[in-house]
């Protein structure tokens, strides 16, 4: 292994220039060359003499009939000129600056060529070339990202040699059953193929085994990283007396659903472990998240601790407070502790919780505040985790002493992602909507509709339900040709009865701003609510019955799900109408898709398809690892494979205890870096 660290100096030809240019590309040793894959593959398909297109790069097979001929222009300029035999045909075949080539080549060599086709002058004026193999039907060439003057036939040279000189001693990383049971060719075998493959096929094994050796890494990374974070912060194990909270479950107005249960279930199997808890709990718009996490708050504190819930909006904080009143009728001491919340009531409660006189805090921001002292702060719930920053997650944690923490999000994330992007979080799912919910009715039209759609919403507000209708923009934009939420807003004010109310929100309103016109839309002050998407997230409107979406194309599916979700919170019948004019064939199967499914982690799915990860996490800021040659969407199933082995390799510790482990061990131990895995 020894000789792979050697500096890549030690390869002919590369001098200290040449070693400058490697270094660009982040080359400096043996073993950094040969892990230095191709970015793409140029497929040549050898092609028959009447299927050439003048003009056209083909490639076409020959045999050499004469002795080449060079001539030379100028200082290192060279043409050479080969005369080939290509099905009883003579094609002059012209390369130009390759006059090395003459010495390589004799009568009679089959030789493979690709280039520029000119069939007036039966000619192919070529820019690859290769002595041909039998069992070639295609010819297949690596292209690697360059830098600087770095030819890219050096390049392939250099790594040509360090395959020859040092391939053997690369070490197989990989355990024999792995290969075996996943027909993964061998370290050698893959590692000459991914560089110069012979075959389409034999190139597919060679990915897919480098694929699933790099996501086999990373999630060994993972999920260390995750046992090591648990291991550092032990806590203290909840104990509570599983009877009563027995009987809260059995109280209940309704029944959980399965999906309820198992996730109440991994949710109490860390409350009662001794390390802490950091679970990230996923279910779509009206899945029960709320009642998951107030089964488990109750368990906390029947175990004596103190807990508390943090939410992003103040009318968030006072319905989810509500509804635990109503779900823990007077069990539990519960407080709401908001910016709202003023003078001596906010002393008293400031003081309450200090004393442990309350039991759970709903609140916003207000609950990091210097002056907020918990007695004994057990168990965190957050809501909407995304909506808050890394370093107000961490200052609400360190109000207690390592308390469980539990982040909950209403967006759908497939779970490829969530393995991924929060591969040092537990994830738990809820992929189940509660029996007799109404599903909504979704519809897409043209903006030709909009009349008829106006009728419609006077309808439903006539007959006392309220609409959201949605627009991308804030103002008029020259650069984009869509509806914006002040014209439209202006424009119903005008088309619509004067006893129906119209409201606008956006985003550069401020918080108290948004936060009352969202109060006069839930006391049915307003009807119908012009706004962008800021309406996204959170509040929950059961009378709201109508969500309009104006150039719905421009929006990804996870995001119209989750304006869709605003709606369908009551037991009313609930309509979303997408106005849209896709231009492309994905923009029209993305509004089909819409129609044809109101299941949030389906339509997750085919996002990922359709838009890649940025449309969950941002393009920058997707928190997602950069993969030498694994891509998350193409291959979410090896990811899933890899998650599991890796999982079976850290629970029963195979990489110290299991001899057939011995050079993935070394290989993880000499790469993990717990600080670096996540940015």
């Amino acid at each position: 292994m020894r000789l792979l660290e050697r500096s890549v100096t030690t390869l002919k030809g590369v001098g200290e220039k040449t070693e400058e240019q490697l270094n660009h590309l982040n080359i400096y040793t043996i073993r950094d060359l040969l892990y230095y894959f191709p970015f793409r593959y140029n497929i040549h398909k050898i092609k028959r003499l009447h299927e050439l297109i003048h003009d056209e790069t083909v490639t076409i097979l020959g045999k050499v009939l004469f002795e080449p001929s060079v001539t030379y222009h100028g200082r290192g300029r060279s043409r050479l000129v080969i005369m080939i035999e290509v099905e009883s045909v003579t094609v002059k075949a012209v390369l130009f600056n390759r006059a090395f080539l003459k010495r390589q080549l004799s009568v009679g060599d089959d030789i493979l060529l690709t280039g520029k086709w000119d069939a007036h002058r039966l000619q192919i004026t070529a820019s690859y070339f290769k002595k041909y193999e039998q069992d070639y039907k295609t010819s297949i060439q690596a292209i690697y990202s360059l830098s600087g003057n770095l030819k890219m036939s050096r390049l392939r040279g250099f790594i040509r040699q360090a395959l020859s000189s040092y391939s053997k001693d690369l070490p197989e990383y990989l355990p024999e059953n792995y290969l075996v049971t996943y027909k993964l060719p061998t370290i050698h075998e893959a590692i000459w193929t991914i560089h110069f493959p012979k075959s389409q096929v034999a190139l597919k094994h060679a990915r897919r085994r480098f694929i699933y050796e790099e996501l086999l890494l990373f999630q060994l990374k993972m999920l260390h990283l995750q046992k090591e974070k648990k291991e550092a912060t032990v806590g203290n194990a909840k104990h509570f007396d599983p009877r009563k909270l027995q009987d809260f479950i059995q109280a209940l107005p309704f029944s959980l659903t399965n999906a309820q249960r198992r996730v109440v279930n991994e949710i109490l199997s860390d409350l009662k472990s001794p390390y802490q808890m950091n679970r990230l709990l996923q279910g779509d718009v009206g899945s029960g998240k709320t009642v998951v996490a107030a089964i488990n708050l109750y368990a906390a504190i029947l175990a004596g601790e103190q807990t508390a819930l943090m939410v992003p909006t103040e009318i968030l904080a006072e319905q989810h407070a509500n509804s635990l009143q109503d779900l823990f009728q007077n069990q539990i001491r519960i407080a709401l502790l908001t910016g709202s919340v003023k003078g001596k009531r906010r002393e008293k409660i400031l003081q309450d919780i200090k004393d442990q006189k309350i039991d759970l805090v709903v609140g916003t921001h207000a609950l990091i505040q210097d002056d907020v002292h918990f007695h004994h702060l057990g168990f965190i719930v957050i809501d909407e985790q995304h909506r808050f920053g890394v370093e107000q997650r961490r200052m609400l944690r360190d109000k207690g002493l390592t308390p469980d923490v539990l982040f909950m999000t209403a967006t759908p994330i497939p779970r490829t992602l969530a393995i991924t992007a929060f591969g040092d979080m537990d994830v738990s799912m809820i992929d189940e909507l509660p029996a007799g919910r109404k599903e909504i009715e979704t519809y897409w039209v043209t903006e030709q509709m909009f009349p008829r759609i106006l009728r419609f919403i006077e309808k439903r507000v006539e007959a006392g339900e309220q609409a959201y209708v949605i627009s991308p923009l804030i103002e008029e934009s020259d650069a984009l040709d869509i509806q914006n939420a002040v014209d439209l807003y202006e424009n119903l004010v005008k088309v619509l009865p004067n006893e129906i109310k119209v409201g606008l929100m956006h985003g550069r309103l401020s918080n108290d701003e948004k936060e009352e016109v969202m109060k006069q839309f839930a006391q049915n002050d307003i009807q119908v609510l012009v706004s962008t998407t800021v309406v996204e997230v959170g509040v929950n409107i059961p009378n709201a019955t109508v969500m309009v979406i104006y150039d719905a194309e421009r929006f990804g599916l996870s995001q119209l799900h989750q304006l869709r979700g605003r709606i369908g919170r009551g037991n009313k019948q609930s309509y979303c109408i997408l106005i849209a004019n896709p231009e492309g064939e994905v923009g029209r199967e993305r509004m089909k898709i819409m129609t044809e499914t109101t299941d949030g982690f389906k339509l997750a799915e085919q996002d990922l398809k359709l838009r890649g990860p940025g449309d969950f996490f941002g393009k920058k800021q997707s928190g997602l690892p950069e993969f030498q040659i694994a891509d998350l969407i193409r291959d979410y199933r090896a990811l899933e494979v890899a998650r599991k082995d890796a999982e079976e390799i850290v629970d029963n510790d195979l990489l110290k205890k299991d001899p057939a482990y011995e050079q993935l061990s070394k290989l993880f131990y000499s790469t993990y870096s717990g600080d670096e895995i996540l940015s």
